[in-house]
């Protein structure tokens, strides 16, 4: 019997998107008994559009945008399938994502959540991510982002994945927490990544998982919104996640990292919003400090194991990306 599935897809201002996106979950091999979305205020028709074309897809609209955090845990409170899967708005899923998730969670059962193989919508030949990787700075990493599409292509453990086409067990999902609603939006899923490994979650990698993302619909790549909330939240997901016995090795690829950030944003016109995520975070640590002590009590693995998911911090080639230099 196919295992039980809810999908959950939250969406801002996804109107355009919408319909392909969840043409594609009714055309899967693999079909989920619920699929839900959670309209975060949306102001472009996404809520009309969704009632007068897709009657038989859950809606819960909300009268404003709560961030992607609270959206989805919203929805996450109710879920009673055995899995349950987040997509995002603007991506499209191959007919087999969601049987191939599936059937690598039942393979590997030392396995709490699953990560797909994001390709670029309009070039589908170039790699998104595949999965997230966690640097020894500190720092979330898109891993394999510009990579040939046919890279990648071992089913292997990594460190994460990414909350915009991934597959959870439920069971682990209510063990661990849901997502920090304190992060609003972008390094939420890096957060339950790290907090799945410390109590001995592992993700596995599915190459054949294959979903086609739009990218930055919601979120434009470097803007003000972005540099604020993933430079404040990469410092609540080091405060609340490192174990004790590795802050030393990574506190100095940490500061270094951060002082590199800022002075690329400062020549790109996103020095404030840079300081400002900073400050904020600074803001937080109390919050944080308290968070961390139920994370660090609950830890089930070593620090060893910890260490080993860490992937070096690659400061060039990090800067070649985003100056648009890599071919």
């Amino acid at each position: 019997m196919p295992k039980k599935i809810e999908v959950i897809i939250v969406n801002w201002n996804g109107k355009e998107f919408l319909g392909q996106c969840l043409n594609a979950l009714f055309q899967q091999q693999h079909q989920a008994q619920n699929i839900l979305v959670v309209d975060n205020g949306s102001t472009d028709g996404s809520v009309a559009s969704l009632t007068a074309n897709f009657s038989d897809v859950d809606l819960i609209a909300l009268p404003e945008n709560t961030g992607f955090s609270v959206a989805n845990n919203i929805a996450l409170k109710n879920v009673q399938s055995e899995y349950v899967a987040l997509l995002n708005n603007d991506a499209v899923a191959h007919p087999l994502w969601l049987q191939n998730l599936v059937g690598a969670l039942e393979k590997y059962p030392e396995a709490g959540f699953a990560a797909s193989r994001m390709l670029f919508y309009d070039r589908p030949d170039i790699i998104d991510r595949v999965g997230d990787a966690y640097t020894v700075a500190g720092t979330g990493l898109l891993r394999g982002r510009g990579a040939s599409a046919d890279a990648f292509g071992n089913t292997e453990f990594v460190f994460g994945a990414c909350a915009g086409a991934a597959l959870y067990r439920t069971e682990m999902l209510k063990e661990i927490g849901f997502f920090d609603e304190d992060f609003f939006l972008l390094y939420e899923d890096v957060d339950i990544s790290f907090r799945a490994q410390l109590q001995g979650y592992r993700c596995i990698y599915v190459p054949e998982a294959v979903v086609y993302h739009k990218g930055s619909a919601s979120i434009v790549h470097d803007s003000p919104t972005s540099v604020y909330y993933s430079h404040r939240n990469l410092e609540w997901v080091y405060l609340k996640n490192m174990p004790l016995g590795l802050i030393p090795v990574t506190f100095l690829f940490h500061i270094i990292y951060d002082v590199a950030a800022f002075f690329y944003f400062a020549v790109n016109g996103r020095g404030g919003d840079f300081i400002r995520a900073k400050i904020d975070a600074f803001r937080g640590i109390l919050k944080m400090l308290k968070k961390r002590k139920g994370i660090q009590r609950n830890r089930r693995v070593s620090i060893g194991y910890i260490w080993r998911l860490f992937e070096r911090e690659r400061f060039f080639p990090r800067l070649v990306r985003r100056l648009g230099l890599s071919s």
